[in-house]
């Protein structure tokens, strides 16, 4: 707006309109910084997940080792009281065994996962409806 005796802004406008544009110059920096910081935190917890996985591979590997070791040494265990062969088919239909009982668990387990995230998806409509009826 101008003074009606100047024709000039008046001075209360352009100190509003500095102060609007310093706001928004300032939000739209925090905003930046806020970004990125989480950029920074994302990339820490990153290398972290990562570093994490790195070992828990790592502690599968000595583990499937130690079964693999444990199971020759069983087989040469029993092949003091009977032949070789025989020692390493009973190791081998043992873990044929432990298998199969894994298999069944992880099978059964799965079917009890769902597919969809049904809270999301339930809240979702409850909201589309809403937006469709807000007074209702």
């Amino acid at each position: 707006m101008s003074s009606p005796e100047t024709g000039l802004p008046r001075q209360d406008d352009q100190s509003l309109g500095q102060i609007v544009g310093e706001l928004t110059s300032d939000l739209s920096r925090l905003m930046r910084q806020e970004l990125e910081l989480a950029k920074v935190e994302l990339r820490e917890e990153a290398v972290k997940a990562g570093k994490a996985a790195g070992m828990l591979g790592g502690a599968g590997f000595a583990g499937y080792m130690t079964a693999l070791l444990l199971s020759f040494a069983l087989a040469y265990g029993l092949a003091n009281v009977m032949d070789l062969g025989w020692a390493t088919l009973i190791v081998a239909v043992l873990w044929g065994i432990a298998g199969a009982v894994l298999f069944t668990a992880g099978r059964a387990r799965m079917k009890q996962v769902s597919p969809k995230p049904e809270q999301t998806v339930e809240s979702l409509k409850e909201d589309a409806e809403w937006a469709r009826h807000p007074t209702s």
